[in-house]
Formats: structure tokens, C-alpha cells, sequence
């Protein structure tokens, strides 16, 4: 029973971590239907802009991370001009939108290696207590990251709710959401909330990005799994749910932690193929499509 608790908490917090990476991504896919892979060099991009903060000048973590938000928002805001407006205006097709993300993935990921080194950059003396309740003859462990992740995601996702139900902007989102042609006819300037979304769904990532840089460190090649794992959760969520986006992504998590009770630790990161797979198999349209 140790075990299987100690798996929920991290399964729990990794949830929440993959739950912000499909929220990101979702608000940005639903909105503007681009399948946006360059926001997995933008997470990246955001957690050394953390780290540098934090290692380099010196700045106090919670101010750090503040600046990687602003960083990873300003990244994806001039990515949406710079990379696929263009596209948008010369009406060229979909897919070739698709080949520059990815190739603006691999330009950025390679940018960061020749500018900030490849080997694993971290935050020194970083305060990671760990605690123990117990549960019955059960204990419980878990850590300071992994409160800040459970709650990172349970505040910006209120704070979503919110913007998007009671602000005219949030609005706006969910009827280009719904229906981007019908937002433009009623008046809606689509071009205007697509850059919007692009700027909170990077700084979104960028809070997760934050967190991992603290708990594990940054890589250059750490966008990789994140924009996967936020794919992955939005499709298995629902393509368009944003709540589909995060419950995909926490059930993930989930799964991929507790999983590992009955197979091997090196065959965890296949939980969110074969997640998918079935997914894809038996509902196409995602687990909470819908909602």
C-alpha cells in the first residue's frame, strides 16, 4: 500500500504538470486550430529564461519564475506573428504551417544548445523538503514541487474559468473556439484574441516549465516531451475541450505513475502511446469531448 500511495502522489502531481502543458496547448489548438509544435521550444525557452534569472543574476525564485512567464508569453505572442500570421494572410494550407512549426522546433531547440550549453542547467540550493503523513500504517510522502504543481494548476485553471466566462476577451476565445468563421462575421477581430491565446497559452507552459526546471533542471531537448505529452492530452481530452485538455493530461499522469506498480520503469514513458492508441481506436473524438 506504500508503494501504491506513493505512486498516486507523484501520478497526482505529474497530472497536474501534463494537465498545464494540455491547457496551454489546447487554448491555443481550439482557438486558432494550429497545430502549434514550436510550443515545446517555448517551454523550454521559458525554463532557461527562469534559470538565468535565478542562477545567473541572482533575482529571487517566485521573480524568476514571474519573468520566464512573461518571457514564455512574449515568445509565443511573436511566434503567431513572426512564424504563422504570414501563412494565415497568403492563405497558404494548413500543413505548410505545420512543417514551419516544426521547423522553427528545431531552429529554436538548436538555438538554445549554441547560446546556453546542452549540458543540464539548474538552480542551486533550491528548497525541496519533503514530508511525511501517515494514513492509517500507511505513510504518505510527497514534496514541496509537488504542492506547487497541484496548486499551480488548480489557480490558473480558476483563474481561466473566470477570464474566459466574465471578461469580453474570454468570451470572444470561446466563440472562436466554437466557431471561428461565425466570430469573425459578428465582429470578433480574430486576428487580435489568436495573438492573445498564443501569449497565455505559452505563459501557461511557461509556469510548468518553471516548476520542472526547479525540481529536475532544464534541458535543450526538454520541449520535445512537453509539446507530446500536451498533443497527447488534448487529443486524448478532446480536440476543442479545453476541460478535455486537462483532464486528459491529469489522467495521464496518472496513469503513467501508477502504471509502473505492474511494468517496468523504463517502459513508462510507453503509457502515453498506448494511451493514445486506444484512444484514437476506440474514441476518436476523446475521453471527454463535450464537456
Amino acid at each position: 500500500m506504500d508503494l501504491f500511495l506513493i505512486l498516486l502522489v507523484n501520478g497526482i502531481a505529474n497530472g497536474s504538470h501534463y494537465a498545464l502543458l494540455g491547457l496551454g496547448f489546447g487554448l491555443i489548438f481550439a482557438t486558432t486550430n494550429i497545430v502549434h509544435f514550436a510550443y515545446g521550444p517555448v517551454f523550454a525557452c521559458a525554463a532557461y529564461a527562469t534559470w538565468a534569472c535565478a542562477a545567473l543574476l541572482g533575482l529571487p525564485l517566485p521573480i524568476a519564475v514571474l519573468v520566464g512567464v512573461v518571457f514564455g508569453g512574449a515568445l509565443g505572442g511573436l511566434t503567431y506573428i513572426f512564424l504563422y500570421r504570414p501563412f494565415e494572410k497568403s492563405g497558404a494550407p494548413v500543413f505548410v504551417g505545420l512543417v514551419a512549426s516544426l521547423g522553427f522546433f528545431i531552429v529554436l531547440e538548436n538555438a538554445i544548445g549554441v547560446i546556453a550549453g546542452t549540458d543540464t542547467k539548474v538552480v542551486p540550493d533550491v528548497v525541496n523538503n519533503t514530508h511525511l503523513i501517515e494514513f492509517g500504517t500507511n505513510l504518505v510522502i510527497y514534496n514541496d514541487m509537488q504542492v506547487y504543481q497541484v496548486l499551480a494548476l488548480a489557480l490558473i485553471c480558476a483563474a481561466m474559468w473566470a477570464f474566459l466566462r466574465f471578461t469580453s476577451y474570454g468570451k470572444a476565445i470561446l466563440a472562436m473556439t466554437d466557431n471561428a468563421e461565425m466570430a469573425r462575421i459578428i465582429g470578433i477581430d480574430t486576428v487580435k484574441v489568436a495573438l492573445l491565446v498564443f501569449i497565455i497559452g505559452s505563459a501557461i507552459a511557461a509556469v510548468p516549465a518553471g516548476l520542472i526546471l526547479l525540481k529536475d533542471g532544464a534541458s535543450t531537448n526538454m520541449g520535445f516531451n512537453a509539446v507530446f505529452i500536451a498533443f497527447v492530452a488534448v487529443v486524448v481530452g478532446g480536440v476543442g475541450s479545453l476541460p478535455g485538455a486537462v483532464l486528459g493530461g491529469f489522467l495521464l499522469g496518472l496513469l503513467e505513475s501508477v502504471g509502473m506498480i505492474g511494468i517496468p520503469t523504463e517502459w513508462q514513458q510507453t503509457v502515453a502511446f498506448v494511451v493514445l492508441f486506444l484512444v484514437l481506436v476506440f474514441r476518436p473524438t476523446g475521453l471527454f469531448r463535450g464537456t
